[in-house]
């Protein structure tokens, strides 16, 4: 399943943002899948909080662009008609973009549609932004609401806002440089699956996506081998302070 992506369009000092939810189609298809279904149905748990700005629709660039164009539609009109319980799309713009963009080389990606829109919800207070910009080199800083869905690196949608922190972080201190390292729980075997590794690169993507220059990023997966408590774990409390993702400071 696609995760949801987030993408920051306006300035940090304001911390005012447009998000986006993606959900992609299977070849020269315009009907839902079970999984473009599944992230509909988790976004539109939280849509009353939401004020959608524009639906936009996207082809790969296999066919014409009359076809293209025809299908971007329709998939379009899919997505309008799965929300039309929770959204009122009629005055809504809605954009065909077929296959009139920048295409990623991994087709599949280019199959999508593209809800964008603003929360409603007032921003709650920053909770590592200062710590990074007051942080030394050396010093490492847990990202405490960043959450995952289970033994994977999908990010779940409320991890949108520590992510921005991070992001903004960056973008107003140019040279800070970092090294984000991910950390499991639970098993005494080791990282068998690389998931620590996998959230740390999610992390990174998502910064990478919003024009952080790779060379100020580092990633890397520690497993299990720094826990800040002894595994096995006592409790499920314990369990979730072991399974965490730290920025280290490298250079400021």
């Amino acid at each position: 399943m696609k995760a949801l992506t987030f993408l920051l369009l306006m300035g940090c000092s304001v911390w005012a943002q447009q998000l986006h939810v993606d959900v992609y189609f299977d070849f020269d298809q315009h009907e839902l899948t079970l999984n473009a279904q599944s992230i509909l149905n988790l976004w539109k748990k939280e849509a009353n909080a939401f004020e959608v700005l524009r639906i936009e629709g996207y082809c790969d660039w296999k066919g014409n662009v009359i076809y293209n164009d025809s299908l971007a539609q329709k998939r379009i009109q899919a997505v309008c008609q799965y929300l039309k319980t929770e959204v009122d799309f009629g005055m809504i713009p809605k954009k065909v973009v077929g296959e009139r963009f920048d295409q990623l080389p991994n087709q599949s990606e280019n199959r999508k549609v593209s809800i964008w829109y603003e929360t409603k919800k007032p921003r709650a207070k920053p909770q590592v932004y200062d710590v990074i910009k007051q942080a030394k080199v050396g010093d490492k800083i847990r990202l405490p609401t960043l959450n995952f869905y289970n033994n994977s690196a999908r990010l779940l949608p409320e991890s949108e806002p520590i992510l921005l922190e991070v992001l903004c972080a960056l973008e107003e201190n140019p040279s800070l440089k970092i090294d984000i390292q991910g950390h499991i729980c639970c098993q005494l075997n080791g990282d068998i699956n690389d998931v620590s590794t996998a959230r740390a690169r999610a992390v990174y993507l998502y910064l990478i996506r919003n024009k952080i220059a790779k060379k100020r990023l580092h990633y890397s997966g520690l497993g299990t081998s720094d826990p800040i408590y002894k595994i096995p774990e006592k409790s499920k409390e314990e369990e979730r302070e072991n399974r965490r993702v730290e920025v280290l400071i490298i250079e400021k």
